[in-house]
């Protein structure tokens, strides 16, 4: 067995008393099927003893007639038995590659939701679709189809063969003469199986990484009109998935032809040799008969190897493909200690906190100091960069901070259990997102059964209760994929209500005004001292109208802290912050001046 699918046996192993009882279904069935080439002898030697018994006078018809009366109920009900133990033996096993399935599924689905950007980065969403749904479907193929058929493929060439052994031994023999040359033409195709099934699902998340890509972006195809060089770009793609297809299907085809040379070259030789034993009264007619039928029995298996070769070998390339995704340990360890407090108040302290980016030699933040006050609201400023939105994700543990560069109320971050961490100190992204669903649902995203009043109360402080009453269902608007029937403000407010409606002790926003206007943005954070006060805020900006509604202006340069202070003092300092004023007041009159204009 190969090693990824030995890894399977643990999750295999769960449902042991269902495969016990399956196989033993399978074993009692083809014991069954064995019986009937038995009495199939019988008959047939019955008629033939009959037929002459008649001739030379010694029995009637009638008589004959009823000799034949117990072999034939004797066959139907080992076909019925066997019938009834096949139906059992099969629900079983199957059942096991359906909860294998699930079982994979979930894990797979609860790693992915703990992995961080790096994993992201090195897996696009289209392969991991990939792995979860195709790679998963064929180890339950090979679970369920697979494992049932490789054991009657066991248990009919054994029993068969035990049959045949103990009915003619040397026409057995010489039976197993090809064997080795087809075992070993199947062992080689197999080989070359493996790595053309590992092409294929590989070319199939490619396939599946390209058309998610393009449905997510077709509006920016569309608005540079780059529809005809995105399908060309999907035929390419296309087209070597289905040459990798062809690839595989050319080998299984060779598989497939192979197998049946078995059955052309046993059925000469027990015309020949068997049909010998028959002329010198070494064989009965009834015996020849249950041999054949015997024969008929192995050669099955022999030809379903074939197949199982394809599935068993798909299987083993999914199932390496499923544990190169979960062996991949989660970059951020949930390491809580028994220090940290329950809840968090909202003093924050950075201490030389310094990051680089995996893969990347320069750091991003190079040695952050400052103390943050519980209850502050802190802008965070600085050029385009420097280190605003790491800083952030930092704190929240989206990036991982070294030991002791971060603390929460004297207490290190890595201390808070990650749950506990991102519900008290959440962050409101610049790029929101929302899911395809109604407004509600994403607007109370963490806790859907949450009263109306308090989703209300939250829309009306991020400024969004008017637009809501604006949409025909209010609440129930479903907003399409990625909230696509919404516009950039509305849903950046829509991110903040989820934001503000858990009241968090510390809430951190980030550049989340960016699509609203000054006028909207002006209201929000009005809005925001208000409900705010006493808890800690932070919020990153690049307009200075933003920033000194702040307690105090942090501006970052160079991964470092450069000015801090009030909007009054940093004025005073006549620096970066300073020069970012006089540029965005010029601007701010200039349009005056232009809508004046216009007008």
């Amino acid at each position: 067995m190969a090693t990824p699918l030995r890894r399977l046996l643990p999750y295999h192993q769960r449902y042991r008393t269902p495969f016990w009882a399956g196989m033993g279904g399978l074993l009692v069935a083809r014991l069954f099927e064995a019986a009937i080439p038995l009495f199939l002898r019988d008959g047939i030697d019955l008629i033939v003893a009959g037929g002459t018994s008649i001739d030379a006078g010694a029995s009637t018809l009638e008589s004959a007639h009823a000799a034949l009366v117990w072999p034939a109920i004797a066959i139907v009900l080992c076909v019925m038995a066997r019938f009834a133990c096949i139906v059992f033996a099969r629900r079983a096993i199957r059942r096991i590659g359906i909860a294998v399935a699930y079982d994979l599924r979930k894990r797979v689905y609860g790693h992915l939701q703990r992995q961080g950007p790096a994993f992201f980065a090195r897996h696009p969403t289209g392969d991991l679709m990939a792995r979860a749904i195709n790679d998963i479907n064929l180890v339950r193929q090979l679970v369920g189809m697979g494992l049932r058929t490789i054991l009657v493929i066991v248990f009919s060439a054994v029993v068969g063969f035990s049959a045949m052994m103990w009915l003619a031994p040397q026409l057995t023999v010489m039976l197993l003469l090809p064997l080795p040359i087809i075992a070993a033409l199947g062992w080689v195709l197999s080989r070359r199986v493996f790595g053309q099934s590992l092409a294929v699902q590989e070319g199939f998340a490619t396939l599946s990484e390209q058309v998610q890509e393009n449905l997510n972006g077709i509006r920016t195809v569309q608005a540079l009109v780059q529809e005809n060089y995105e399908i060309a770009r999907f035929d390419r793609v296309n087209e070597s998935y289905a040459e990798r297809f062809f690839r595989l299907t050319r080998t299984n085809s060779i598989i497939q032809g192979v197998m049946p040379w078995l059955g052309a070259v046993a059925t000469v030789i027990i015309l020949g040799f068997g049909g010998s034993l028959v002329l010198s009264g070494e064989m009965s007619v009834g015996t020849f008969t249950a041999f054949f039928t015997y024969v008929s029995m192995v050669l099955w298996p022999v030809r379903q190897a074939g197949q199982m070769v394809t599935l068993w070998q798909q299987g083993a390339s999914g199932c390496e493909r499923l544990f190169e995704v979960l062996d991949h340990a989660p970059e951020i360890e949930d390491t809580p200690s028994s220090t940290a407090p329950p809840t968090i108040v909202g003093q924050i302290s950075f201490e030389g906190l310094r990051y680089r980016y995996p893969g990347t030699r320069a750091e991003v933040l190079k040695g952050i100091d400052l103390e943050i006050g519980a209850g502050e609201t802190i802008a965070v400023l600085g050029r385009v960069g420097v280190g605003k939105t790491t800083l952030l994700k930092c704190m929240v543990r989206l990036l991982d901070p070294p030991p002791g560069s971060i603390r929460f109320d004297g207490v290190d971050v890595r201390c808070f259990p990650l749950a506990q961490l991102r519900h008290q100190v959440v962050l409101v992204p610049q790029d929101p997102f929302l899911f395809a669903d109604v407004l509600r649902h994403n607007l109370s995203y963490d806790d859907p059964e949450r009263d109306d009043a308090l989703i209300w109360s939250a829309a009306e402080d991020a400024d969004l209760r008017d637009t809501i009453l604006a949409f025909a269902d209010a609440l129930e608007t479903h907003v399409g994929e990625r909230g696509v029937t919404l516009s950039g403000g509305q849903k950046q407010r829509s991110a903040l209500t989820r934001g503000l409606i858990r009241g968090a002790p510390v809430l951190i926003l980030d550049d989340c005004f960016s699509s609203v206007d000054t006028q909207t943005e002006e209201r929000i954070l009005k809005r925001l001292r208000a409900v705010r006060r006493g808890m800690t805020t932070l919020l990153v900006s690049h307009r200075v109208s933003t920033a000194r509604h702040a307690d105090r202006i942090i501006v970052l340069a160079d991964g470092r802290v450069a000015e801090t202070g009030t909007h009054e003092q940093l004025l005073a300092m006549d620096g970066w912050y300073a020069e970012l004023d006089r540029i965005q007041r010029r601007k701010s009159r200039l349009l005056d001046a232009l809508a004046k204009e216009s007008a």
